[in-house]
């Protein structure tokens, strides 16, 4: 062992050395997989705050998206309130017309029947203006006979009548 006492010199500054060395290579190892792990939590961090951030474009864009539709429907429901004011209308004027439309035919039977009641008594007239001008030119040819001269003068409302049937 005498060896060892005259070797220690020697040996224990490689040791020292070595144990430095090993120190080295564990604080190395250690810092590297520090360094590692940091750098995996970063790559981590950046790919949860890339979904993140890509969860959000998502959720904004189903927020516009949403927005969008809820105010198509909005229009759409305005749209269809509209047509249904306009519906409602167009029923009330169609009611109205087919009730005019009703007024002008009663009206129109109403003219037809009192038309055919004035021809019919135009007809009455005219058969009665006929023979009331056949009797008075009877009259009046009696009367001349009857009287050896001319038949007094008819009045003025009939003796174009009277001449024209005379004729």
């Amino acid at each position: 062992m005498d060896w060892l006492t005259s070797a220690a010199p020697i040996i224990a500054p490689a040791f020292g050395a070595l144990a430095v060395t090993i120190g080295a290579v564990f604080s190395y190892r250690q810092v590297k997989r520090k360094g590692d792990a940091d750098e995996r939590v970063a790559a981590v961090t950046a790919k949860a705050s890339a979904e993140a951030a890509e969860g959000q474009t998502y959720v904004e864009a189903m927020k516009t998206v949403t927005a969008g539709f809820s105010s198509l429907l909005d229009q759409q429901r305005g749209m269809l309130d509209q047509q249904r004011v306009l519906l409602d209308q167009e029923r009330t004027m169609h009611a109205q017309t087919v009730e005019r439309v009703a007024m002008l035919e009663a009206g129109q039977l109403e003219l037809t029947r009192e038309v055919r009641q004035l021809q019919e008594e135009q007809r009455k007239d005219r058969r009665w203006k006929a023979a009331a001008l056949d009797y008075i030119r009877d009259l009046r040819g009696l009367v001349a006979k009857a009287l050896g001269r001319p038949a007094p003068e008819p009045p003025e409302e009939i003796a174009a009548d009277i001449e024209a049937t005379d004729r």
